[in-house]
């Protein structure tokens, strides 16, 4: 099997990563921050360092801002619902999961707030002046995703944190698909609220990610209960990270995320570099295939979207796994304002998304595969 799949979760994962689970299981099973006992306190004072770790790589001041979620959405999800109030205007983008479109859907159809849609002007991805013309007085909350999920179309995240900044209004970064291989700092990139995805560019298990805060005020909470402080007070705590972490946080899988950022550090250059590789070879041969490719060659971050002419792209892929053990993801990759723009709502789009642990040869295997199934089509249709 030839795994390219990577953007909905990496399937291999480092060797560091598994251990680093398997430990916990073994030596940090105990609830962190639930008992003054010593097993406790040990798992604790792990989850503790992890939290350490991501401040420090993503240059969030405070760790104890680092609030660990069940994956992207529920980051996402956090922040919207969180600090979104009645009258709130808010941007996003074209690029959007329904990760974010659906909860800003939901709290419009509530009377609760409106929203507007960012859409390119440049090929390559989103840009400040594709926002500044929607900004509104009442405009509270910016919202985009850094790479898109389908064509890896890449935001300048940077211009755009320093007018957010400027405005004062919040700016909320989904980085699912470029952590891991894009370097991201809070501070000097202006960004305020930041949702990541533990599974894919971190190479961590499944089931983990995470919001960083990066202001003063923190968001209501989605969830309430029990925090292992105040414990006899019926109200939620106004500290962080407490206030937004209720209920058991999973210890496996956030020491397998610590093991994973770990791995990313240490190789980071390779990451970026194969996954250039890798994207750009494989975007100049399906030029030369002639099919309609919705990347372009300077997104070269792992994502990559076709089509061979009218064929749908779920029928694509599934000759690819069918015949020649091949994964990759055909559909609308849940962001149909993504698909309207690039004209693809008939038939969706082929999406090959790469990672550290794939080999040229692997490309190549896909090339020939493609060859071979348009030859194919193209035969039965004559």
């Amino acid at each position: 099997m030839i795994y390219l799949d990577n953007s909905a979760t990496t399937l291999i994962k480092p060797k560091q990563v598994v251990s680093a689970v398997n430990d916990s299981l073994l030596h940090y099973s105990a609830n962190p921050g639930r008992s003054g006992h010593q097993a406790s306190i040990k798992c604790a004072l792990e989850i503790e360092k992890t939290r350490e770790h991501i401040a420090k790589h993503f240059g969030l001041p405070l760790p104890q801002n680092v609030i660990f979620t069940s994956n992207c959405t529920s980051a996402l999800n956090m922040a919207i619902f969180g600090y979104l109030n009645k009258g709130d205007h808010v941007i996003t983008t074209e690029n959007e999961h329904n990760s974010v479109l659906r909860p800003l859907e939901k709290l419009k159809k509530e009377g609760i707030l409106e929203y507007d849609v960012a859409f390119q002007s440049s090929p390559i991805g989103i840009k400040l002046e594709d926002i500044k013309p929607l900004v509104k007085k009442n405009t509270t909350m910016i919202i985009c995703n850094h790479i898109s999920n389908v064509n890896g179309a890449t935001a300048a995240i940077q211009e755009i944190g320093k007018f957010c900044k400027e405005k004062q209004i919040l700016f909320l970064l989904d980085c699912a698909q470029s952590c891991g291989h894009e370097k991201i700092n809070m501070q000097s990139d202006h960004i305020n609220l930041l949702a990541f995805a533990g599974h894919k560019g971190f190479y961590a298990p499944l089931a983990i990610g995470g919001l960083l805060i990066n202001t003063e005020k923190p968001p209501k909470p989605l969830l309430y209960g029990g925090t292992g402080t105040n414990s006899l007070e019926l109200f939620q705590p106004s500290s962080l990270p407490e206030r937004l972490e209720s209920g058991t946080i999973s210890s496996p899988l956030i020491l397998g995320l610590n093991a994973g950022i770990n791995f990313v550090e240490e190789h980071f250059d390779e990451i970026k570099y194969k996954l250039d590789d890798l994207s750009t070879y494989l975007n100049f041969e399906l030029n030369k295939l002639e099919f309609s490719v919705y990347t372009q060659p300077e997104n070269a971050n792992g994502v990559i979207a076709f089509n061979i002419k009218d064929i749908d792209s779920s029928e694509v892929a599934t000759l690819l796994n069918e015949k020649y053990g091949i994964c990759v993801r055909g559909g609308f990759h849940c962001a149909p304002l993504k698909h309207k723009a690039l004209g693809t709502l008939n038939q969706g789009a082929v999406r090959v998304s790469l990672s550290y642990f794939n080999t040229f040869s692997d490309v190549q295997k896909l090339i020939f595969a493609l060859k071979n199934i348009k030859h194919r089509i193209f035969k039965m249709k004559d």
